[in-house]
C-alpha cells in the first residue's frame, strides 16, 4: 500500500488526498466500530482513534430493520442525545472516511438517528449519528 499524502481545508476541516478522494471524519460510539458492520459498509476495517464527545450521554435503542440487525449481530443499539450536564462524555473512535463511505453510512443507519457535526474532546469536528 503506497503512501497517501493529504491536504487539509481548514473551512471544511474535509482532507482530500493526492488521488482527489475526499475525506471527513465520523465519529462512531456504537456499531460503526465493529469490523463486521465496516465490511458490509464500507468494504474495509477503519482505522480510528480514541475520542469522546462532550455534553452528550448514551441510552439504547431497540432496532427493528432486519438488514441492520442481522449485520451488526444486535437488536439493541446504543443512540445518544444531548445532555444537561457538561460533565457528561460519550467515548468512542473516530475515523477517516470517504465521502462515498460517509453516505454508506448513512444508509446502514436507521430512520431513529440524523447525522450532525460535533466538536470533540480532541477539538476535531465530526460527524456522528444522534436521536433523530
Amino acid at each position: 500500500m503506497g503512501t497517501r499524502i493529504l491536504r487539509m481545508d481548514r473551512v471544511t476541516e474535509r482532507m482530500t488526498t493526492m488521488s482527489g478522494d475526499r475525506t471527513v471524519l465520523l465519529f462512531s460510539y456504537g456499531t460503526l466500530q465493529q469490523d463486521d458492520v465496516q465490511l458490509a459498509s464500507f468494504g474495509r476495517l477503519l482505522e480510528g482513534q480514541d475520542d469522546a464527545m462532550p455534553g452528550y450521554r448514551q441510552s439504547l435503542i431497540e432496532i427493528t430493520d432486519p438488514e441492520v440487525v442481522r449485520t451488526s449481530g444486535k437488536r439493541f443499539h446504543p443512540i445518544v442525545e444531548p445532555s444537561d450536564n457538561p460533565d457528561d462524555q460519550v467515548k468512542g473512535r473516530m475515523f477517516r472516511i470517504t465521502d462515498a463511505e460517509l453516505k454508506a453510512a448513512d444508509q446502514y443507519e436507521v430512520a431513529d438517528y440524523k447525522r450532525i457535526l460535533v466538536r470533540l474532546r480532541s477539538g476535531n469536528s465530526a460527524w456522528v449519528y444522534v436521536r433523530a
